[in-house]
């Protein structure tokens, strides 16, 4: 079933595979319906000052950006795309065009309908690379110029394994180390955090710090140390450094559960199986909001229902 996008819901038939995500000309029969209350909520409020009044709101743009991110559709092809449902549905509501899009990509604000935890949570973090839009390679060929250096993106996530869902996301240029932009990445979340698993990457003083400071000094921070690691930076690192030469660093992932942290790399890998491992916007600016509509449409999937998994032998 597909999460309820910005007001929208669909439910699929049950011969309907998981590649249904990625390949919309396989999609088979869905029925889609709109959430009461929409129609409402699709016009932009009237401005109290001066100035134009946009004709979209927010929730109008969030929703054709939602739908054309998890269909794979650029733009211009949703547009199409969602006028198409609404005549199929028969409902009468205009249809931002491409352009309009494009330009209230820049700034949209994408509230975050993630319900709040009850408790402390166990934070996972971790961070992954994203293709960015790059030419088709006309110029190059057009020209004789040389072949143009490929970028990306840097996607840095929290994510909670006991919810199943992201709760902190940050995009950043691909310059950006992880211990950088940890203090960012860690600075929205609210919710009482009691334990921290991250790969080696994180280790160091000002990590350990600057989690502190974040969550007070009671969490519990677990990154293994590397091996060529030495005591004396502090007593839950030298803890760990005699752990692993004691026991080993199996028996060390063991009894300190950090082999959860492969929870936040599956996660990575249904981002970009789902998704899709490039960003679509080819301006920072609108990467970043399709990056935080990517995050709320996963959870939102993941709010629908999860595999349970249990030992049978």
């Amino acid at each position: 079933m597909l999460p309820p996008i910005a007001g929208i819901e669909s439910a699929r038939c049950p011969s309907i595979k998981h590649e249904f995500f990625n390949k919309i000309s396989r999609r088979g029969d869905v029925t889609i319906w709109i959430e009461d209350g929409t129609a409402g909520k699709w016009s932009a409020p009237k401005r109290k000052g001066r100035g134009g009044r946009p004709k979209y709101s927010d929730f109008a743009i969030e929703t054709c950006l939602t739908l054309g991110l998890i269909f794979h559709q650029p733009l211009r092809q949703t547009q199409g795309f969602v006028r198409s449902l609404l005549g199929l549905m028969g409902v009468e509501l205009p249809v931002p065009d491409f352009s309009t899009l494009s330009r209230r990509t820049i700034g949209l604000s994408v509230v975050d309908d993630r319900p709040k935890s009850s408790g402390p949570v166990t934070l996972i973090v971790d961070s992954t690379g994203l293709k960015i839009h790059r030419g088709s390679g006309w110029q190059e060929v057009k020209h004789g110029t040389g072949k143009t250096r490929k970028s990306w993106r840097k996607l840095h996530i929290g994510y909670d394994p006991d919810s199943g869902e992201i709760i902190a996301s940050l995009l950043t240029i691909d310059q950006v180390g992880d211990e950088t932009a940890l203090p960012e990445l860690i600075a929205g979340i609210e919710t009482p955090v009691a334990r921290i698993l991250a790969d080696g990457a994180y280790d160091g003083t000002g990590v350990s710090n600057c989690l502190s400071e974040a969550f007070g000094p009671d969490v519990e921070i677990t990154i293994p140390p590397p091996i060529t690691a030495v005591p004396g930076l502090s007593d839950r690192r030298d803890a760990h450094i005699e752990h692993i030469a004691e026991h080993g660093r199996m028996a060390w992932q063991s009894a300190t559960g950090y082999n959860a942290r492969a929870l936040v790399e599956a996660q990575i890998g249904r981002r970009k199986f789902v998704i899709g491992p490039r960003l679509n916007a080819r301006e920072m600016d609108r990467q970043i909001t399709e990056n935080k509509i990517t995050t709320k449409s996963l959870n939102r999937m993941t709010r629908i229902g999860r595999a349970v998994f249990k030992r049978v032998a």
